[in-house]
């Protein structure tokens, strides 16, 4: 069994050094090149490599379905940064900063393209595979598009928040694992419950964000803490303060989100702490960790064989930044 750490680095060699891009046209490749070589954590295309892992060596075939993975995560990445009119992504400037909104769409169009591109050398299971895939792209697109909607609507509700962050970020850390199940020749069970393990993961690893940008350290942050406040982002925090605030405070909140004071985020962190969202966020945290958790515990392999998604897990859950 390999670490996430190898795992990442054999990843990262294999897919910078055979990138299927060709050389023209360059407006539209190098774009493309440009992206994946800022690099990234590449939770996702790894996670697929780890639960193929699960049920013997790690075979060809979930090597594509991993670059896919990744090829798509950045096509999503490319076009939300378009949305959001994003200057940076990795400290470096965003695609359509750097080379023009054009080249930004067309090289999201060509990354989507290659991502089906790389499915398509897959031996093993292919019709399950596509589905599974055909279907988070849909619901990716989905979560993309109730986020947007959240921004102009004052009646979200925390489900509504919850399926948000499951379609944008945890069906496809879900869809990564079972993939990889799938190709490694797992019942159907058990790609079922590394399904389950990867989207409570992914909810709880948002969650968990939530609460960092408003409460974590500026020092293991990079950054000041409270950027979403400052963009008055529909957060857990912010939803489950609403939700549970008198009416006095619901006014507060509501007061302190149409200004732009330098104590605006001091200000909304002792809301949250006097509604008590503080609290639920982190239990919420735990709730969805531990679903993660039993998902992973029911996936009839050896606990030996899933000690490194249990490490990498705790890891994502436990950071403080």
């Amino acid at each position: 069994m390999h670490s996430f750490g190898q795992l990442v680095q054999s990843f990262e060699e294999r897919f910078l050094n055979t990138l299927p891009f060709p050389e023209s046209p360059d407006n539209l490749y190098e774009p493309c090149r440009y992206l994946l070589r800022l690099g990234g954590k590449r939770v996702r295309p790894v996670l697929c490599l780890m639960s193929n892992e699960l049920f013997g060596d790690i075979i060809e075939d979930a090597w594509h379905a991993a670059a896919a993975v990744e090829l798509f995560h950045n096509f999503t990445l490319i076009h939300d940064d378009i949305m959001d009119k994003a200057p940076l992504r990795r400290g470096q400037p965003t695609i359509h900063a750097k080379y023009g909104l054009t080249a930004g769409i067309l090289c999201g169009d060509i990354m989507n393209i290659y991502s089906y591109e790389q499915l398509g050398h897959i031996t093993r299971s292919l019709p399950q595979v596509l589905q599974l895939f055909n279907k988070t792209a849909i619901e990716v697109c989905e979560g993309q598009q109730m986020d947007m909607d959240f921004e102009t609507r004052d009646d979200v509700h925390i489900d509504e928040y919850i399926q948000m962050i499951s379609l944008k970020t945890s069906v496809l850390l879900a869809c990564s694992l079972k993939m990889g199940g799938l190709l490694g020749g797992s019942t159907e069970g058990n790609a079922n419950k590394l399904y389950a393990f990867g989207k409570n993961l992914g909810i709880a690893f948002q969650l968990q964000d939530d609460y960092l940008d408003a409460y974590g350290a500026v020092d293991k942050l990079g950054k000041q803490n409270g950027g979403d406040i400052k963009a008055n982002k529909k957060t857990y925090l912010l939803l489950n303060a609403l939700e549970h605030a008198n009416d006095t405070q619901r006014k507060q909140i509501n007061d302190c989100m149409a200004c732009e004071d330098e104590s605006k985020v001091s200000t909304m962190l002792q809301l949250f702490n006097e509604t008590g969202a503080d609290i639920a966020c982190r239990e919420a945290v735990n709730k969805y960790s531990q679903l993660a958790f039993d998902a992973l515990e029911d996936v009839a392999v050896t606990s030996k064989r899933k000690e490194g998604l249990h490490q990498l897990a705790s890891y994502l859950l436990k950071r403080e930044h």
